[in-house]
């Protein structure tokens, strides 16, 4: 074959693979490293992000076999959701036909990228033999006091027909379909995250190996705070509204109370009153909007006041009590105290509404004024009109206070978290069933671990808006499991998040009957070494995975107390500026790339282009580029491979051209080595491939026809190596045309040789006053003073410092000298 052909070379070795079962996992006597990317939703179609991760995982998996490791690289699909309840819908298909199909599409184009998955380990989460131990997981979760199910506001998406978690609401919209997201009361099963929620703040400090954004996003959204609980009794009632607040330094300034919406004193202070109809109106209002928007700082705050009053009891003042659209029950308490002098937010609204304002902060050097604020005063200061505390420093007086209200009963020092628990249920079909059965008798009961799965029903109607095993009678009805009476089953299915919380744990026992996955197995591949993927999941499927493994390892299945050890978010793909989308039409897809120019041209240029984490431009240029090199490195091998069989350059005498042939491979191994290893710089490590491809060619126009063929052996053997992981077909075409045995995939990665890469000549600039005025080869290695008599020994330099007196010699070794003469 005189041409690159990759339409040939690549269906060869992908049929070569499979049939070898070439990637199957060796688990015996190695060091193990656990290489995983994100697994898919099966969509249908592979898009270039897709193609993108999947190359980075890939490289780093085949460098990793070849540096002697046992590598776990699986793969798997995250197959539950709406868009295949959606699809049932328009197409009239079952949601499990049309997951499947595009499950089968999007592997054979895995496959076709040549992604070296251990497919023995597939799994998807909408199979019954995984879905099974997703409910025998939250049934654990039952039994260790951590799911539980409350009547509770939430996140309501009309046009997908379910409820979305916090997380999922995205401006005001559902993550999904970015319709407007409203307000519901319903009964719905909870995960208690913010148990955890300490430990997952804490541990944040062990993933070292993660980008320093992903911890600082997970790290605002736990949200820790530190501050005081603070009971402010309401007047004429018995009754008091807690208050938690991170600055119990202004609690002598607190003008006004502000309620949320839902605050269960709403209704027992305004109903029959006077109040009733505005406070009813605003309350009705807030309701329909996302908590999203209600605690945005764009939104505009607004207020009504209940007629009543409260007490602040470190001065025994009344303060009007309001209720407002920007205060969430689901937060702290359900209520905040206003201190317009040191709250911006409090200042504006207090300006609105014509409240109060008191200062209680002022700066060292001055006593601030009410008259004089165009802004609320927020930094450190002296307390004033803060009773016995005046004259404290403000930072001192949070302690100072906090005692002071827990030796007279008024409140206690406390921490809060903005996490919430997960809400999981979904009214849906295709998801997981929720394993628990409703009894008249007995109450809510789960199901035993015998009769696990719950399996979903296949003869199901779909309509919009509706889950069909909501009206599925053979579904609804069942068995008490502790009376043996009449049941109905729970209708709700979990949060897809709660199956890609724990796949990878499966992976490493994806066969297991008896149960999720053994622990020596898993213990033996756990916490992932590299999981590589988007940005996007910082806060979802990170934070959910972080938890779901900090409660196995509570309940004694794993040793691993984080699920991944180094965390990889690559960019995105963008051509035209703009995020490839099929709205934007400028979409490539990978087959496209795949048909004209192979995959390994598509896998060389996307891991070229950019580092692996910054966003990457498209370029059909840049495309043709890639393959035009391969076509070099093919004509480069098939032009010598016959004269360079048999070759170990044992024996052979190397002039100054063959030394740099052998230093420009050297120079590329260690590059390549380095940046894979150390930096995952894939780019730069291409590049240096490059650079080495381009010294051969120049070695070849020189000698010709009278190569070292010694020197080529060696250059093309290292070449073959470390372009293998990158290129995968060509790289066993290529280790095939040279002769060499077995798959290039399996041999060991070279090791450079330091001396080689030391040079005997070097060229160096010689200036004259700062003024480039030659160019010198000289002995490499030589110290300051043997530079600065090579380059006065010069001809051209000796006239021009002829003469003169040399005040001062600069040099840079091997690289530079500056003589400054008068």
């Amino acid at each position: 074959m005189a041409d690159y052909n990759p339409s040939v070379i690549e269906p060869k070795w992908q049929n070569f693979w499979e049939k070898e079962d070439f990637y199957k996992t060796d688990e015996e006597g190695k060091k193990k490293y656990y290489v995983l990317e994100m697994f898919p939703y099966p969509s249908g179609r592979l898009h270039m992000g897709h193609m993108r991760v999947y190359s980075i995982g890939d490289v780093l998996a085949r460098f990793l076999n070849m540096r002697g490791y046992s590598v776990l690289h699986p793969m798997g699909w995250d197959a539950f959701g709406l868009p295949a309840e959606n699809a049932a819908i328009e197409r009239q298909v079952h949601p499990a036909e049309w997951t499947y199909a595009n499950i089968e599409a999007m592997k054979k184009q895995q496959k076709a990228l040549g992604i070296s998955y251990d497919w023995d380990r597939e799994v998807a989460t909408c199979a019954p033999d995984y879905y099974k131990w997703t409910q025998w997981l939250f049934l654990l979760f039952y039994k260790r006091g951590l799911a539980y199910k409350k009547k509770a506001s939430v996140n309501w998406c009309p046009q997908c027909a379910t409820v979305l978690a916090n997380e999922q609401v995205e401006d005001g919209g559902c993550w999904r379909c970015g319709d407007e997201v409203v307000v519901k009361d319903l009964e719905q099963w909870f995960l208690r995250i913010t148990d955890y929620a300490e430990r997952l703040l804490d541990d944040l400090k062990l993933l070292d190996g993660w980008p320093e954004r992903v911890r600082t996003m997970q790290e605002n959204w736990i949200g820790k705070s530190e501050g005081a609980e603070i009971r402010f009794p309401v007047t004429g009632k018995d009754v008091d509204i807690p208050v938690f607040t991170t600055r119990p330094d202004t609690l002598y300034g607190v003008t006004y109370m502000v309620l949320a919406a839902e605050h269960p004193l709403v209704d027992d202070l305004t109903v029959g009153t006077e109040h009733e109809a505005a406070v009813r109106q605003l309350v009705d209002k807030a309701r329909k909007m996302s908590e999203v928007d209600r605690s945005s700082t764009e939104m505009e705050k607004e207020g009504v006041f209940t007629g009543s009053y409260c007490i602040n009891p470190v001065n025994g003042k009344e303060v009007p009590i309001l209720v407002g659209n920007y205060v969430l029950m689901g937060y702290g308490t359900g209520a905040v105290m206003g201190v317009p002098a040191h709250d911006q937010r409090d200042f504006e609204f207090a300006k609105k509404y014509n409240l109060p304002i008191q200062v209680v902060i002022s700066p060292r050097d001055k006593f601030l004024q009410v008259e004089d604020m165009q802004e609320a005063y927020v930094d450190a200061g002296v307390l004033v009109n803060s009773s016995r505390f005046d004259g404290t420093d403000s930072v001192a007086a949070k302690k100072a206070i906090i005692e002071y209200l827990e030796d007279n009963d008024w409140g206690t020092g406390k921490v809060t978290y903005r996490l919430r628990d997960w809400l999981i249920s979904r009214q849906r079909y295709w998801g997981a069933p929720i394993p628990m059965i409703y009894c008249d008798e007995c109450g809510p009961v789960p199901v035993p671990d015998e009769d696990l799965p719950v399996m979903l029903p296949e003869d199901v109607k779909f309509e919009a808006g509706k889950s069909p095993l909501a009206e599925h009678e053979g579904f609804l009805n069942a068995k008490c499991p502790t009376c043996g009476g009449k049941g109905r089953r729970e209708t709700d299915t979990m949060d897809t998040f709660i199956c890609s919380s724990w796949y990878f744990f499966r992976y490493t026992d994806p066969k297991n009957e008896n149960e999720a996955f053994a622990k020596d197995r898993s213990d033996a591949w756990l916490p992932v070494d590299q999981y590589i993927g988007g940005i996007e999941h910082a806060i979802l499927h990170l934070l959910y995975s972080r938890f779901f493994t900090k409660v196995l390892h509570d309940a004694g299945m794993t040793e691993a107390v984080e699920p991944f050890t180094r965390l990889l978010a690559q960019g995105m793909v963008n051509k035209d500026g703009a995020k490839m989308s099929k709205s934007k039409g400028n979409v490539v897809s990978p087959d496209e790339i795949i048909e004209k120019y192979g995959a390994d041209t598509g896998r060389l240029f996307i891991l070229f282009a950019a580092p692996p984490e910054k966003d990457l431009d498209w370029s059909d240029r840049g495309v043709e580029g890639c393959y035009r090199f391969l076509k070099r490195v093919w004509r480069l091998v098939d032009r010598y491979a016959d004269d360079v069989r048999g070759q170990n350059g044992e024996t052979a005498e190397y002039d100054k051209q063959d030394q740099e042939l052998r230093r420009a491979a050297h120079t590329a191994l260690k590059k390549v080595t380095e940046d894979i290893e150390e930096r995952f710089n894939f780019n730069t490590a291409i590049s240096a491939v490059m650079e080495a491809v381009n010294t051969a060619y120049g070695y070849m126009n020189e000698k010709e026809d009278h190569i070292n063929t010694a020197a080529m052996a060696e250059f093309l053997e290292m070449l073959v190596l470390v372009l293998a992981p990158f290129a995968p077909h060509l790289g066993e075409e290529m280790w095939e045309r040279l002769g060499k045995e077995g798959s290039v995939h399996q041999q060991q990665w070279p090791a450079y040789d330091p001396d080689v890469l030391q040079v005997a000549e070097v060229e160096i600039v010689v200036q004259v006053n700062g003024k480039v005025r030659g160019k010198l080869t000289i002995p490499a290695g030589l110290d300051k003073e043997a530079m600065q008599k090579q380059a006065m020994a010069d001809d051209r330099i000796g006239q021009l410092v002829e003469g003169k007196q040399v005040v001062k010699a600069i040099t840079v070794p091997d690289k530079l000298v500056n003589l400054v003469v008068r």
